[in-house]
């Protein structure tokens, strides 16, 4: 699949000129592609969340000026902002873990100033190759039956952890994971990767392991020992994916020598320092397989069917509507401007009693067409198999736009993606005719009548 560009912007909430100028020179680089904005109150990068709803934040807590908790937590608690992800610049190792402790899904990443002045750069490179994981929440390619992709890692934890919050974060913008699936997609990704960088491509032993963390070693340090070997430096590790509507499934494979998996599947960690992760990533996932050697880990979640993982709190008071199947919503023509919210459910639109889309839980509204232009219904819209909507008069709706300006910008992003998709679908069935025409010599117009 090919995806169109878009020109990513960039929030910067910093008062730190090293975290200033290091975005500034590796946007020089990708100046097609990225665009910054730097704020040093805390308001006015509020402000600007709101207004222009950036991808990427970096939000510097090294910076005593900026209130990053603050701006945090207003992310968090809006699912409409939670489009993109954060980038936190902290000052130690202290702080990142107090930060990823948080376990906060709109972080991507946390890094120390020192390894954001040495990673940006790559880091800005991974994020435009995977900006597909980076769209809004319903603003996401609708990709039909199935998703399908893979990622190669080195031996930097950073790739790894930037690739689980690429798959959880789409799986979760996309309904197909719950508040709850979100965490154990996490850690079961996570617990996996690291064994196969720790135990795999790096060949550390359980035993090597435990002797190392008794000593006081941190395990960062003895996997940048063993990668000095040109041999280990070189192994990958290999994530692949297969997103479907009812399941997914996730494979990765390491470079190593493989391991005996069935004893450490069965061995009792309960009074051990590590070596729970297996068992741990077992528990939490449908299904969890080892091929032969040990190099290789397969497993699959079972997805939400049509149904919002998150509902905005604001639209919680307003009246929710249960439909049966075929039961119609509204008629095209009908004079109706309110907004619906999917909750749940798959909808057919038909114009002129023609089928031209369905709609679901990632489309997000049913009904925008009338509520911008204040006019007749553009369509007929009939429930499939039953769901429900969440119905928002337009006088409501605007009162919260007004209160709540990220929610009419939101909504213009949302038809501006619509449009686009449908006219690149538009571009390409008129290429396949052109070809089709050249192929077999089709006439562009009808012959005169005799």
């Amino acid at each position: 699949m090919i995806y169109p560009i878009y020109m990513k912007k960039i929030l910067v909430a910093s008062t730190n000129e090293q975290v200033i100028e290091t975005v500034k020179l590796s946007c020089k680089k990708y100046a097609t592609y990225f665009d910054a904005d730097f704020y040093n109150d805390t308001d006015e990068a509020l402000s600007s969340i709101d207004y222009e709803l950036p991808e990427i934040k970096i939000i510097d807590f090294t910076s005593k000026e900026i209130d990053c908790h603050r701006i945090i937590a207003t992310i968090d608690s809006d699912p409409w902002l939670h489009n993109g992800g954060i980038i936190a610049v902290v000052a130690n190792a202290a702080q990142a873990q107090e930060v990823d402790e948080r376990k906060d899904p709109n972080i991507l990443i946390v890094q120390t100033l020192t390894n954001f002045k040495e990673n940006f750069t790559r880091l800005l490179r991974i994020l435009w190759r995977n900006q597909h994981f980076l769209f809004n929440r319903g603003m996401q390619e609708n990709f039909g039956g199935k998703e399908t992709g893979s990622f190669v890692c080195g031996n930097d934890p950073m790739d790894f952890r930037l690739y689980t919050r690429f798959l959880v974060g789409y799986m979760y913008s996309s309904n197909r994971i719950s508040d709850d699936d979100l965490y154990s997609l996490q850690t079961v990704l996570m617990e996996l990767l690291t064994n196969a960088l720790e135990h795999g491509n790096c060949g550390i032993t359980y035993d090597e392991k435990t002797e190392w963390l008794e000593k006081g070693g941190n395990i960062l340090s003895l996997i940048a020992e063993k990668c000095k070997q040109p041999e280990i430096a070189s192994r990958r590790i290999r994530i692949a994916y297969a997103i479907g509507r009812t399941k997914s499934k996730f494979v990765i494979r390491d470079d190593g020598e493989g391991f005996d998996w069935r004893k450490h599947l069965n061995k009792d960690f309960s009074e051990e320092t590590h070596g729970r992760g297996m068992k741990l990533s077992e528990s939490l996932v449908s299904s969890l397989t080892y091929n032969e050697k040990g190099n290789e880990v397969t497993f699959e979640i079972n997805n939400l069917k049509d149904a919002a993982n998150t509902i905005p709190s604001i639209m919680q008071s307003f009246a929710s509507i249960n439909f049966v199947d075929r039961q119609i919503v509204c008629r095209e023509n009908e004079i109706s401007n309110d907004l619906y919210f999917i909750v749940s459910g798959r909808y057919a639109i038909y114009t002129d009693n023609k089928l031209v889309s369905v709609l679901s839980p990632n489309d997000m509204f049913i009904g925008e067409m009338a509520f911008l232009l204040n006019d007749r219904r553009s369509a007929t819209v009939m429930a499939i198999g039953g769901g429900k909507l969440i119905k928002i008069p337009k006088v409501s709706f605007l009162n919260l736009i007004r209160r709540n300006p990220h929610y009419g910008i939101f909504l213009s992003k949302l038809l501006a993606q619509r449009l686009l998709n449908s006219t690149q679908k538009m571009l390409a069935l008129t290429a396949q005719l052109e070809d089709l025409k050249k192929q077999i010599e089709i006439p562009s117009e009808l012959p005169p009548l005799d």
